[in-house]
């Protein structure tokens, strides 16, 4: 019986100490980067269709700026933009898919926000494009700011950052509004395009993005002022200090190519600069591939495949794309805007 017993008691222990194993895997694994290598891909978590931001065509081919954020990590890593694989994904449900390690980054125009940070345990490695929440109503309405916008039907998408925004800004106001919600983004828009209400609430570059989708764009304006910040980062879970510093500096050296002079045309000059800046970006100067875990080369890849942060900015939303969205914040500190990276020193 005391045999039994102790084996018994065993057993629970070893039962007990599996679970407990489990439970600190689920958060605290920290092997994204190894099984990512052994994957052989980068799985990115993107919008299921937003134009200049992630949109795939009629052969499945995706385009876009986070698209094209999410190839500037696997150049890094593999030296193949090709070997970023991207997995759609709804508002409500891209945070725990994240989460559940169905993806291993999101580039999804994601607001980051600390609430975010701690209750999905979730982390914004650094800011890829600033932006702000706006309104589009029809140009007939003769709308001249969102305070001109008091007892308006405004649609918005459920569960985001977005509709609480809005809520603040009218109580903060003192004006009525009707709200008309829609947990799927396409539904939102269909809403706004059939007038069930005559205010479109959304990121500005969103809605920049959701104007070409309407059946008439060019009867509808984007109010020129923003209520709130919506800071927009790659996400990545936490604890998993490696994977969130390659994302960053992934980032970090595109905006610094940019305010270096660098970009995908002229890396092979680059190489050849002597230039401590340059030099320590381009890998022929320190060693923080190796520290990253990476190859000396590791920027080189991204600038070659991917190009710069201006030159990722302009192709997919800028003035060589359809949306033609300003630089506006997202300009470099020296040319008037806000995006800064750290020095690669």
């Amino acid at each position: 019986m005391r045999t039994f017993r102790g084996g018994l008691l065993i057993g629970l222990a070893v039962a007990v100490l599996v679970a407990a194993l489990a439970i600190t895997y689920e958060f605290y694994d920290t092997r994204t980067l190894k099984r990512t290598v052994r994957r052989g891909e980068v799985l990115c978590g993107v919008n299921k269709g937003l134009p200049g931001f992630s949109i795939p065509d009629d052969k499945g081919n995706w385009t876009g700026f986070d698209v094209d954020f999410c190839r500037a990590v696997a150049s890094a890593i593999f030296d193949d933009p090709n070997k970023a694989k991207f997995v759609p994904l709804d508002a409500s449900e891209r945070f725990k898919e994240l989460q559940s390690r169905k993806v291993d980054i999101l580039s999804r125009n994601s607001t980051w926000s600390m609430a975010r940070e701690l209750d999905y345990d979730l982390y914004f490695p650094a800011v890829a494009y600033y932006d702000g929440e706006g309104f589009m109503v029809p140009r007939s309405r003769n709308k001249e700011t969102s305070l001109d916008l008091a007892d308006s039907k405004v649609c918005v998408q459920s569960g985001t950052t977005t509709q609480l925004n809005l809520a603040d800004y009218f109580k903060a106001n003192n004006m009525k509004y009707e709200l008309v919600k829609f947990d799927k983004l396409e539904d939102v828009v269909k809403a706004y395009d059939t007038g069930k209400c005559d205010t479109l609430t959304a990121d500005v570059s969103q809605l920049y993005a959701l104007r070409l989708n309407l059946s008439k764009p060019g009867d509808h304006m984007i109010l020129p002022d923003m209520i709130s910040k919506e800071p927009l980062a790659p996400v990545v879970r936490q604890r998993d200090d490696d994977w969130m510093m390659i994302v960053k500096w992934t980032l970090y050296a595109m905006i610094n190519a940019e305010e270096l002079g660098v970009t995908s045309q002229n890396i092979d000059e680059a190489l050849k600069s002597k230039k401590p800046e340059v030099m320590r970006l381009v890998g022929t100067e320190g060693n923080y591939g190796e520290q990253l875990g990476l190859t000396k080369d590791w920027a080189v890849r991204i600038i070659r495949h991917v190009g710069n942060y201006g030159e990722m900015y302009e192709r997919n939303i800028g003035e060589k794309s359809q949306l033609k969205i300003p630089r506006g914040m997202n300009q470099l500190w020296n040319a008037g805007g806000v995006q800064y990276a750290p020095p690669m020193r």
